[in-house]
């Protein structure tokens, strides 16, 4: 009678019972190569790449992964030269799980849908309709079978954009010990009103590009910066220059990444990821779809794209990381013990 119940029980949890046998054995495959490369930040920053090069019409899979690498760089920093002078090891730990969560957490939802869309090609027909089985948002199986039809790849972009800041805004975001020990912190709002955290898009010639991060906690800032960076991104001039740095350059999560390719050394050592970090194993609870929290702005696919200050970032970066390396020896000198 035990093991009738367990049976019973298992296959409640199991909806794909309902699906013939080939579409069963397709989502179970995916799900599990989404937990493969979701093991960390190199695999899932790697995987957006991988799956660009066969897919580039799928633009969003480009911006991921160089947003991705951003994300290792900045976990690295807190291994790195600098910021142990003013983090304890708890800051550090909350700070890490932040990025590391917030980028699991986009990965274990676009990447089934990557996914799915290949498959899709491949059997010549559409196969949105088992998102559901991935539990992810309804808004994006619309969106992905208006792609299927119209083949608008700046629409889908930004509705993957849209998306995922959507989708990590009330787990991560949102979540009471991110809110309070990470997005209130002072630390957070000093590096967000000096605008010393940036999304770079390196170059082998040593020039950086992209965009300043602030007001993080807003869904439609970070929309916003989503739209700005793409935009940057696949500027006809400036694209090609990009996708060499990703094709020539291997991510390891270190800042040596692209300061290799500057003219001057900068003395800004920080430790390759996979070094430095364990695998983390993240959990999902109770994941709802959010657009029964949020309904969808129509401007965030109508604004149009403006930048407010300059694209070109290499001097810009360089004094900002001077400016706070001058701010942490001066901590170290009025407060030297932490």
């Amino acid at each position: 009678m035990l093991n009738g119940v367990l049976v019973i029980v298992m296959l409640m949890r199991d909806q794909t019972v309902q699906l013939p046998a080939v579409e069963q054995e397709l989502v179970h495959s995916i799900k599990e190569k989404t937990s493969i490369y979701n093991r960390d930040n190199i695999s899932r920053t790697n995987a957006y790449y991988d799956f660009y090069k066969r897919h580039p019409e799928i633009r969003w899979s480009f911006l991921a992964h160089m947003v991705s690498r951003n994300a290792g760089w900045n976990m690295c920093d807190l291994k790195g030269k600098w910021l142990p002078k003013v983090l304890n090891k708890k800051q550090t730990n909350r700070l890490f799980l932040t990025y590391e969560r917030a980028n699991w957490y986009i990965f274990h939802d676009a990447f089934p849908q990557l996914l799915l869309y290949h498959y899709s090609t491949k059997n010549e027909r559409p196969m949105f309709h088992l998102l559901k089985y991935f539990h992810v948002s309804s808004f994006m199986k619309d969106e992905w079978n208006i792609f299927w039809t119209e083949k608008d790849q700046e629409r889908l972009m930004a509705a993957l954009i849209i998306n995922e800041q959507n989708v990590i805004q009330k787990p991560v975001i949102q979540h009471p010990l991110y809110k309070k020990r990470v997005f209130h912190s002072l630390l957070f709002s000093f590096q967000d009103c000096l605008h010393f955290s940036s999304v770079l898009f390196p170059t082998v010639t040593g020039k950086l590009y992209g965009a300043s991060v602030n007001q993080f906690r807003s869904v439609n800032h970070r929309i916003d910066l989503g739209k700005r960076l793409a935009s940057i991104l696949f500027h006809h001039e400036l694209y090609p220059l990009f996708l060499q740095f990703a094709e020539n350059t291997y991510h390891t999560g270190s800042r040596t990444d692209y300061e290799q390719y500057f003219p001057k050394e900068t003395g800004n050592k920080t430790p390759l990821l996979r070094e430095v970090y364990p695998v983390i194993k993240h959990h999902v609870h109770n994941r709802n779809d959010w657009l029964h929290d949020r309904k969808v702005k129509g401007n965030w696919f109508t604004d149009k794209v403006v930048h407010r200050h300059p694209v070109i970032l290499t001097d810009w970066y360089n004094k900002k990381q001077k400016r706070l390396h001058r701010l942490i020896l001066l901590k170290e000198l009025i407060y030297p013990y932490k």
